[in-house]
């Protein structure tokens, strides 16, 4: 199976193939998953790739192991609404830090079925993938990857994604913002990140999954973040 994509990790190519996958059902939760022997013949890469790309699929939850038993599919998390809340941006802004993006990446790929599907695209369409580590007064707070399809923002340039991507849409490219959708749960750092964010492996951090979509409700970008948890606290109001 070739699974390449320029500019991006191997491992994380291969651990978002076995999510997509999981998600499709192609692996039920309580089903034994494939052995590190079968994954690395799957995917014609080393032991050293699925070993990373299951440990991640482990620290966001999606796959468990069991001592002499072998790795199986974990049950689906559960889901539930909460109020929203403040904007990165916003947030520590509205506390007087100061705010700083550097980037890490910044490549054109081609959608594959899974991204295709949340940017409502078609696959192989091409896609911004930029890479970014955000600071608030020179701490590393927040580690992210966002896609936005090129037909949104043509002639985007790495030296632009420094600020608010949110304000860029909107004032470069005239487009209007109506409302994001958002998910967030817990994870453990893995190695990759504990180095950007420079934090010990297996701290505790939020992963926030979001989709922006116009007022034409088209979506705009698909961002995963990983926050902190030793720096972030998130909280809510609920309706009695």
């Amino acid at each position: 199976m070739d699974i390449k994509k320029e500019g991006v990790a191997l491992y994380h190519t291969v651990k978002e193939k076995l999510h997509e996958m999981i998600e499709e059902g192609k692996y039920l939760p309580g089903q034994q998953f494939p052995t590190e022997s079968d994954l690395c013949e799957k995917f014609s890469v080393s032991r050293t790739t699925i070993r990373l790309a299951l440990n991640q699929l482990k620290l966001e939850g999606h796959i468990y192991q069991v001592q002499g038993k072998g790795t199986f599919v974990s049950m689906p998390k559960l889901e539930q609404s909460v109020a929203p809340y403040r904007s990165f941006k916003d947030h520590l802004q509205g506390r007087g830090q100061q705010l700083e993006s550097k980037v890490l990446e910044f490549t054109v790929i081609s959608a594959d079925k899974r991204l295709a599907k949340t940017l409502q695209i078609a696959e192989q369409d091409a896609v911004f993938r930029i890479e970014r580590i955000r600071y608030a007064d020179e701490i590393p707070l927040l580690f992210s990857i966002t896609y936005i399809p090129w037909k949104i923002t043509p002639g985007l340039t790495k030296e632009e994604c420094s600020g608010s991507l949110y304000a860029l849409i909107k004032d470069k490219f005239s487009i209007e913002l109506s409302h994001c959708m958002e998910s967030m749960e817990p994870i453990l750092i893995d190695e990759a990140i504990s180095k950007h964010l420079n934090v010990p492996i297996g701290a505790p951090s939020f992963l926030l999954n979001t989709i922006t979509y116009s007022n034409s409700h088209i979506p705009l970008e698909y961002s995963h973040e990983i926050i902190r948890g030793d720096r972030a606290k998130f909280t809510f109001e609920r309706k009695l």
